[in-house]
């Protein structure tokens, strides 16, 4: 059997050999189908088998599902059933979105969906991907039986305007509004400032041109009000990991305050904002210990 110092050096050179991949095709072995959300119809799709434990994978503002093409196999390999849905407005869900009531993609939109999603099926291991894992925590603290455990994945490590915490900029923050501050990534993810290979880039291009600007400028004025549920969170009794890497948009700093704040483990790797993408093998070696964790019996 393999050391845990020879499993985290295989995973290394895993990920140190990843080659450019076709991100608009799913995994052959992926089921995709349609879920009624109470939004309206989500994108979602599901890889493994589905008698093993129940793992979703929820990504953020302007991402997909397709953020864990590489994450979710080094999962169902090691066991695992895996879920991943594109949220309402983002992507294949841009149909979902509020009703002509409220007109805004707002918090109880996107917790009523998750809740909804995780109730179709069994507890579910959950990681939230930026700010997925707002909606996540919100989530366990307002129905932590259906979550087994939680991994906040880059994940902002602050509440009220999380904005204010990222490097260089942060303390302009309280004097962008949220459809500037949603110009502003948006003009970041088109022109490539994050330096992803061009293959990503045309996926992400493509995926932006069905995301409905709107949904990212709501969403832009939900992360500058995060609601404080780090109380709840950390006494859900479910295990907490915390995985960022060492150039994300928060220092570490925080997420290791935030992580002491909530009891979670805390995971560093040497990239940035996604490490689903670019070190997917170790994300995937420290949630399955994440996992075994809430799985020991009592």
């Amino acid at each position: 059997m393999e050391t845990a110092t020879e499993l985290r050096q295989a995973a290394v050179e895993l990920d140190a050999r990843i080659a450019p991949i076709d991100w608009s095709t799913p995994d052959p072995r992926a089921v995709a189908f349609r879920f009624a959300a109470p939004s309206g119809s989500l994108a979602a799709w599901s890889l493994g088998d589905p008698d093993d434990p129940r793992v979703v994978l929820v990504p953020g503002a302007t991402g997909s599902k397709e953020d864990f093409l590489l994450l979710a196999p080094p999962l169902v390999d090691a066991g695992y059933f895996v879920q991943s849905y594109d949220l309402a407005g983002q992507y294949e869900s841009h149909g979902a979105g509020p009703s002509p009531l409220t007109g805004r993609w707002d918090y109880p939109l996107y917790v009523d969906d998750m809740i909804a999603f995780l109730e179709s099926g069994a507890p579910a291991h959950v990681l939230g991907y930026s700010f997925a894992g707002v909606v996540a925590q919100l989530v366990v603290a307002r129905r932590p039986e259906l979550v087994r455990s939680l991994t906040l994945l880059t994940a902002p490590p602050l509440t009220g305007n999380v904005f204010r915490g990222i490097k260089i900029v942060g303390a302009l923050s309280r004097f962008i509004p949220p459809h500037q501050a949603a110009g502003l990534m948006l003009w970041g993810i088109t022109t490539n400032k994050n330096g992803v290979d061009e293959s990503r880039l045309r996926f992400v291009r493509d995926r932006l041109a069905l995301t409905r600007r709107e949904s990212v400028d709501d969403i832009m004025a939900l992360m500058m009000d995060v609601p404080d549920v780090t109380a709840q969170v950390a006494t859900a009794g479910i295990p907490l990991l915390i995985a960022t890497g060492e150039h994300d948009l928060w220092p570490v700093r925080l997420h290791a305050e935030y992580a002491d704040r909530i009891g979670a483990e805390l995971a560093v790797y040497r990239t940035g904002h996604s490490p689903c993408e670019t070190t997917p093998n170790q994300l995937a070696l420290d949630m399955i210990r994440t996992f075994q964790t809430a799985e020991q019996p009592a």
